[in-house]
Order: structure tokens, then C-alpha cells, then sequence
């Protein structure tokens, strides 16, 4: 059974009443209450979420058209107030847009996503950059438009075109950045995976594509080390033929060596000849953004590509901006006056998420680093004049939230997860007071953390645990800043997102868990599959399994308070003695465990053939010193007895040195599954590190 709070306990958190009525998400309400379309505001200016979530799925055309009013998207011609081109079928009756390829959203409006995030271009922070050694450089808006302008004029005069291909190697910095405003404000197609991918899984990837330019960096540094990746770009540039240029940025040397990598610059001089091609135009104190429909697209994205060859999900400029500006505006009530980051590389799409706040005018912080570096001692003493402050041994990100007085702070559950264990409490060692709201996503967030970040960072914060996918480029269900926290709980269903929970067999379930599903079309659905010209590949990812409707993977419950509980990928569920768990369930328990840094559990397949079952299997690596002895054993067993069910026990528990992870940081299970089948895995370079697996093999402990 789910772990999931008592109604009587109450919320954990509940914004006051005098936030509230300042959220968007009020002032957006109330907007829609002004002009007739519903009533969901009361009298005493509570907010009733559920009425707005139902009118939003239940008339599309309405909600989106009155968001694209809200949050005043630039382009050309305004809407007409036709959202979508409906289908006539049967005897002229109107019916909704094929559910696989979903509507024509926005038919006749033009827009360019860049435009929609430079459109500031004052002398306010846009992008400040730190590392594990502080605090590095920032860009206002007028210089991050200045040198976008650059980039975009020397990418125009390489040729790079609407639909012409840009791809990045890059870390988390700022000419990421401008590399993918550059290419948006052209129309062509933005793709990133971040430097410590190997050459295989790189190639994976921007071989599927074709780029006619690689932007790559000559090294970066993560735990105190400079990994240099200069023969990696030599070699990716030297086995896709497409590449025309590739352009250096210089991040470990002022000078790199770039004689080894074929038709390469140095970034600066590469902005010289976007200086030249803008001197001859004279175009650059008054540019003007080309824009294209609103379905053109704007990036390819992968899947993690364990199971073969990365699945490239072509996303659309429209569709994509028009959904992060819902869930920045409404979801995390994000303004100009915002300081927000997010722990991400350019491989994930939380960077392509984190860096669409620019639309709303917030400042961006981007990090490049390891999640638990610690600020060296002079950076640290610095920013407090006690030498004996607990800033000159905590992790930099901490440091960096009160530097930079960051308003919207987002990780991942591992991060908070390890962070308790490591006995942070930056709500006593740092000024976070700025400090609004706290995002997590990557995993499920166990309730423990819930108590750990209003215990130990912040009591009076928005935890908003926020789950999607590169899939959609966005989230499923997310937070709801005027609406309560409620432990170990995702608070809502996006606003236009038709989410249910179904059964196997396709029907919605009254309680329990099941299947994440989204019965009606959004605009963030993948316009397409690079190469994929009839659809085939696209159905089968997602419409296969339930036809017309949207299978997301995850195993997911509704609570009683209108928020959702997952407890991790559908396809990686346990089904002992046929009943189906889900695998976070066991690692909320297993990892309250101070012996346990993390773990990763598999179901086993036991039994002769024609009366198979499963028995589930823990493996754990453990801290320093401690030791997998009988002891442990039984209180691993004890506790997720105790706080689950008989069914949830593991019947074999295993000690490894490390656990496989893809390079966007999430746990692999089903590879590890495959492996203690003796079955191959495919692709292994879409794993971060992949000799872990090798611990996994033939272990004693799982002979049958």
C-alpha cells in the first residue's frame, strides 16, 4: 500500500491568505471570473483549483487562448480565437483533433521563441553563471541580446537556416544559452547533451540529426576536477559528416588547442563574424525576429536510450513556450522580480525548462558543478564576516541561494535525500529568507524529505515535488502556489493537462494505483520523431497501450486531497504473488537508513516456466564502514514491513560498491534487471556509469 498522509494530520504547509490573493494564479482566476467564463474564486478569495483544472480540460480552446492573453505572448497576427482546427467526421458532427498528432494548435499566429525571451532588455541580471568556486559572471538582459545577435548573425552566415540543425556539448553556462537563442531566433532546431557524455553516446544521438554546427566546450569541471574533452569533439566532429563548423568555447584554457578538431574556432572569433555579418547589414541596433508558425520546431530532445538507440521527440517553438509559461506563471508564480534556479545539465530537460523563466523577465542562475561541492574557504568567508560561519564548509548551492538571493530554488529528491543525510540545515546556516518555493522532480519525493525541508531549510516554503518528461517537455503535475503542501504528495494536475489514473485494463480506477495517463491533447506533445515519417514509432511510445489515449509510464495513485503519489515507472514495477508495487515504496523506507546512501530494487523471476513469480530484490550501497551483517538485514526488513506490507519485503538483500545511473542522474532498474537475467543491455552508453554493472553479475546471492 501507498504511504500516504491521514486527512486528520492536516497539510504540511498552506500559503497565507495574503500570498495567495498576489499569485498569478488568483489574478489569472479572476481574469476568467471578469469575463464570464467561470466561477472559481470565492467570496473570501479562496481559490477553487479543482473547478479551474475541470473548465480548463473541459473547453481547451478557451483555456489556452485565455493564457496566451495572460501571459502575452509576442507574435503575429494575434489569435483569432480559433485555438485549434477541429475535424468534421461522421454526419457533420464536430469532433476533437486526432488524438495521436493532436490539433493545429494556434492556426494562422507566428511567433519566435526567442523574441518571447528577450523581449527585456534592460540592465537587470538575465543570467548569472557559478561554479564549484563561487560566484563566476553574470549577463543582463542587454548584453544576453547582444550577444545573441552575434551568435545568430555568425550562425546565419555559416548558412544556418529554418530547420537547419545546431547541436551543443556544452556545461550549464551561459553560451549555452545564447547558442540556443541564436538558433531559435533563426528557426532552426537547438540540441544539447552535456560534456560527460562518451563519444558512442553523443554520436546517438547527433548522428540521428544531422547538425550543420557543434557548439562544444574544451573541458569542464565537476568534484574538484578538469576533465578535459577536446578528443571527444575531434572525434564526434570527425564521424558526423553533417558538421560544417564546430566553435570551442574556452572554459578550461583561455587558449585551447583546436588544431586537432576539424573546421574550428574559438568561440570569441566566432562571435567576430557574426560582428562582420552584422557591421555589413547594419541591422544590429534594430533586429527584428523572423517569426514562423506555431508549431515549427524548436529542439530534439532524447530518451534516455537504454533499451537501443535514443528516440529523438521533435518539440515544437509554440507549443513548448505557451506550456512553460503556464507552468512558470500559474504553477510556480514567477515574476520579474524572480531569481531562480535548477540543478540541471544541458542533457536534461529541466535546462530547456529552467531556462524558458527568461520569458517572464526572472534572473537565471545556472550552476555547473557537483550537487555536493563545497565552496572553497576564501569564497566562503567572504560573503560572512564570522570565520567561524558554517559557510565555509557548506555546499556551494547553499551559498549560492543566499548570494544570489534566490526566490525559486529547484533539485532533485536524491539531492535532498543525501543532503539530510549529510546533516545539512541551511534554514540555520544561510539567510534564505528570500526563498519562495523549492521545486523537486528526477524521482518521487519521499515524505521524510517533505519533513526534512520544512525542519531544516525553510518552515514557510512551497515544496512543490513536480513530475513530467522529456516526453512533454513539461509536467504532468506540479505545484499549486495557492493551495496546501500536503506530505509525501505531488499537489496537482497541471492546469490543461487531462491526467487520470487507469487500470490495465484502460479504464479509470476509483482508488489505488495505476497507469499515468492524459486523455486529451496538449500543446506540448512532441510534434513528431526525427525520422519517423509515418507515425509508427510515435503511436507505439505512447498510444499502443491504451489507443486514443496518452500512456506516460508512470505508476501513479490519486489522493483524497486532489494531489497524485508515483511510485516510479510503470515498467519497472514489482509483481510479487501478483500483487503490483512500485519500486519507491521500498526505497522511501530502505533509505531512511543512515547505513543506506541509496539503493535499487528489481523483481526476480523464480519458478519452473508455465508458474512464474517474482521475488523481489534490494540492493544497496552503503556508507563508509558499514557493513551489509545480519543486523541490517533485519532492520532493512523491519522497516519496510513495518511501514508497508508483507508483500513489499525483499526476499534477498545485496551490498554493491555502486549503482548504474543514466547520465541525467536517474537509476537504472531496468538494466540491472536484465543484467540478473543474464539477458544483454543494450546501449550502455547511455549510462553515466556503466561498469557498475559488472557488480551486478552472477552474484551468488540470486542463484536459484
Amino acid at each position: 500500500m501507498t504511504e500516504t498522509p491521514s486527512a486528520s494530520l492536516g497539510p504540511i504547509w498552506s500559503p497565507a491568505p495574503a500570498r495567495v490573493a498576489r499569485t498569478n494564479l488568483l489574478h489569472f482566476a479572476r481574469q476568467l471570473q471578469l469575463a464570464g467564463d467561470l466561477v472559481c474564486v470565492g467570496d473570501d478569495g479562496a481559490l477553487d483549483y479543482e473547478a479551474l483544472h475541470r473548465w480548463s480540460i473541459d473547453h481547451p480552446e478557451r483555456f489556452w487562448s485565455a493564457l496566451w492573453r495572460f501571459a502575452d505572448v509576442v507574435s503575429s497576427p494575434s489569435p483569432d480565437g480559433s485555438l485549434w482546427e477541429r475535424v468534421v467526421v461522421g454526419e457533420g458532427r464536430l469532433a476533437l483533433p486526432d488524438p495521436v498528432l493532436g490539433p493545429r494548435w494556434f492556426p494562422g499566429a507566428r511567433l519566435n521563441f526567442a523574441e518571447n525571451l528577450l523581449r527585456a532588455r534592460d540592465e537587470r541580471d538575465a543570467l548569472v553563471a557559478w561554479t564549484e568556486d563561487g560566484r563566476q559572471r553574470a549577463l543582463s538582459f542587454a548584453q544576453l541580446f547582444d550577444q545573441v545577435q552575434r551568435a545568430a548573425a555568425a550562425l546565419r552566415a555559416q548558412g544556418v537556416g529554418p530547420g537547419d540543425r545546431v547541436a551543443a556539448f556544452l556545461p550549464n553556462i551561459p553560451e549555452a544559452v545564447v547558442g540556443m537563442l541564436a538558433t531559435a531566433s533563426l528557426g532552426a532546431i537547438w540540441s544539447s547533451c552535456s560534456p560527460d557524455f562518451g563519444v558512442s553516446g553523443v554520436l546517438d544521438r547527433f548522428g540521428q540529426i544531422a547538425p550543420r554546427v557543434l557548439i562544444a566546450c574544451d573541458g569542464y569541471r565537476y568534484a574538484g576536477k578538469s576533465i578535459d574533452t577536446l578528443e571527444r569533439v575531434r572525434e564526434i566532429a570527425a564521424r558526423i559528416p553533417s558538421i560544417e563548423r564546430v566553435v570551442i568555447v574556452p572554459y578550461l584554457h583561455d587558449a585551447p588547442m583546436l588544431a586537432s578538431v576539424r573546421d574550428a574556432l574559438a568561440w570569441p572569433m566566432w562571435l567576430e563574424t557574426g560582428d562582420t555579418a552584422l557591421g555589413a547589414s547594419s541591422t544590429r541596433s534594430a533586429a527584428e525576429f523572423e517569426r514562423f508558425p506555431f508549431d515549427h520546431p524548436l529542439y530534439i530532445m532524447y530518451s534516455s536510450g537504454t533499451t537501443g538507440l535514443p528516440k529523438c521527440m521533435v518539440h515544437g517553438a509554440g507549443g513548448t513556450l505557451l506550456q512553460h509559461l503556464k507552468e512558470h506563471l500559474l504553477h510556480t508564480d514567477l515574476s520579474r522580480d524572480d531569481r531562480v534556479f535548477y540543478f540541471t545539465t544541458c542533457g536534461w530537460m529541466m535546462w530547456n525548462w529552467l531556462v524558458s523563466a527568461l520569458a517572464v523577465g526572472a534572473t537565471v542562475v545556472l550552476y555547473d558543478g557537483a550537487p555536493m561541492a563545497r565552496l572553497p574557504q576564501a569564497e566562503a568567508l567572504e560573503s560572512n564576516d564570522d570565520a567561524s560561519s558554517p559557510l565555509a564548509t557548506n555546499p556551494v548551492l547553499w551559498s549560492m541561494a543566499e548570494a544570489e538571493r534566490l526566490t525559486v530554488f529547484g533539485t532533485s529528491a536524491k539531492y535532498l535525500a543525501l543532503a539530510e543525510k549529510e546533516g545539512l540545515a541551511p534554514g540555520r546556516t544561510h539567510d534564505l529568507s528570500p526563498l519562495r518555493t523549492i521545486l523537486s522532480t528526477g524521482s518521487p519525493l519521499a515524505p521524510p524529505s517533505f519533513d526534512y525541508v520544512y525542519r531544516d531549510i525553510k518552515d514557510d516554503v512551497q515544496l512543490s515535488s513536480i513530475s513530467g518528461g522529456t516526453d512533454i517537455i513539461s509536467c504532468f503535475v506540479l505545484g499549486n502556489p495557492a493551495g496546501p503542501v500536503w506530505r509525501g504528495e505531488l499537489q496537482v494536475a497541471g492546469l490543461g493537462m487531462a491526467v487520470e489514473v487507469f487500470g490495465d485494463d484502460g479504464r479509470p480506477v476509483g482508488e489505488g494505483p495505476g497507469e499515468l495517463v492524459c486523455t486529451r491533447p496538449f500543446p506540448s506533445m512532441p510534434i513528431a520523431f526525427w525520422d519517423d515519417a509515418d507515425g509508427s514509432r510515435y503511436r507505439a511510445a505512447y498510444f499502443d497501450t491504451f489507443p486514443g489515449t496518452w500512456r506516460h509510464g508512470d505508476w501513479i495513485e490519486r489522493t483524497p486531497h486532489g494531489g497524485f503519489v508515483i511510485s516510479g515507472r510503470s515498467d519497472a514495477t514489482l509483481n510479487p504473488g501478483g500483487v503490483r508495487i512500485g519500486t519507491s515504496e521500498i526505497y522511501r523506507q530502505v533509505e531512511q537508513l543512515t547505513e543506506v546512501v541509496e539503493s535499487l530494487v528489481v523483481g526476480q523471476e523464480i519458478g519452473p516456466a508455465g508458474d512464474r513469480d517474482v521475488r523481489i530484490v534490494l540492493f544497496v550501497r552503503l556508507r563508509d564502514g558499514a557493513v551489509l551483517d545480519e543486523t541490517l538485514r533485519d532492520r532493512i526488513v523491519r522497516q519496510v514491513r513495518a511501514n508497508t506490507s508483507p508483500f513489499h519485503v525483499p526476499k534477498v538483500i545485496v551490498a554493491v560498491p555502486d549503482i548504474p545511473r543514466t547520465i541525467s542522474g536517474k537509476i537504472t532498474e531496468l538494466a540491472v534487471r536484465d543484467v540478473i537475467h543474464g539477458r544483454p543491455v543494450h546501449n550502455t552508453d547511455a549510462l553515466a556509469n556503466p561498469a557498475a554493472l559488472d557488480h551486478f553479475r552472477d552474484l551468488p546471492e540470486l542463484a536459484l
